[in-house]
């Protein structure tokens, strides 16, 4: 994933003014600054950006707040801004999804490694979660063949015959094996006579 599109958000002016420019001297774009966690978030929402920065403590939503709505709404991966003091903090900020954090007060050669982190930690949960919704929809159209060959047995037929008759009434119609699993189900395809 290439960062192109970034907000940030921080109730610091000076702080906020520093990292835009750090980030526009890196080649980023930098659609939306926030001074508080809410104003981040409608941002986000509204400019899709590939990176969200958040300071922790900000006005109105902090940072981990902010976070929490981020991530849980697969918005954009976000980089976490904390103090020393605030480690605990940074623990919260992981729970609440975000990929990476960044101490300060921080220079440029800090920023973009930890950009990086947190856009690639960001690609791997995405690709993870792909993942696992591939296998659960494979998971429930096993059991829904198996239920269908089950129907189709009770009447009858033989485990690999059920199964050939519907391998063959998919491939007549153009149809996924579970999709004729669910035809059988629903009694709309009968067992041959």
């Amino acid at each position: 994933m290439s960062v192109q599109k970034i907000v940030i958000a921080e109730d610091e002016a000076i702080i906020r003014m520093d990292l835009k420019e750090m980030l526009e001297e890196e080649g980023f774009d930098v659609v939306g600054e926030a001074p508080d966690g809410r104003q981040a978030v409608d941002l986000a929402r509204e400019h899709h950006p590939d990176l969200v920065i958040l300071d922790i403590k900000m006005p109105v939503m902090n940072g981990i707040r902010a976070a929490e709505i981020i991530t849980r709404e697969r918005i954009a991966p976000v980089l976490i801004l904390t103090a020393f003091s605030q480690r605990d903090l940074a623990a919260q900020a992981a729970q609440a999804g975000a990929m990476a954090y960044l101490v300060k007060p921080f220079q440029k050669s800090d920023l973009l490694p930890a950009i990086d982190v947190a856009v690639e930690r960001y690609g791997e949960m995405t690709r993870l979660e792909g993942e696992v919704t591939q296998l659960a929809e494979q998971l429930e159209a096993r059991k829904v063949v198996e239920r269908a060959k089950g129907m189709l047995m009770e009447q009858g037929l033989g485990e690999a015959e059920a199964y050939r008759m519907m391998q063959r009434a998919a491939m007549d119609r153009g149809l996924k094996l579970a999709e004729v699993a669910r035809l059988v189900i629903e009694g709309e395809l009968p067992a041959p006579e």
